[in-house]
């Protein structure tokens, strides 16, 4: 039976958030289905650009956070 894989499935697959069987489905797909090996493809550059980034909060929300819980712990005292 010839399943249709949507890209959510196969950023699952990425991202190893599948069943064995489910994995044992994608790559016999993938094998066969050159449309589906191409998404698969592009899902993959975009996950390896993303993971060029370096993301982390702004320093003044940090502060924030961080005054907040200072308020908050001597209002408990």
């Amino acid at each position: 039976m010839n399943r249709i894989f949507t890209p959510e499935d196969l950023v699952q697959y990425l991202y190893k958030e599948t069943t064995p069987e489910q994995d044992a489905a994608i790559e016999e797909a993938l094998q066969n289905n050159w449309t589906l090996r191409e998404k698969f493809e592009v899902i993959k550059k975009a996950h390896a650009r993303l993971e060029k980034f370096k993301l982390s909060p702004r320093v003044e929300s940090v502060l924030n956070v961080l005054k907040y819980g200072n308020k908050q712990i001597v209002s408990q005292d």
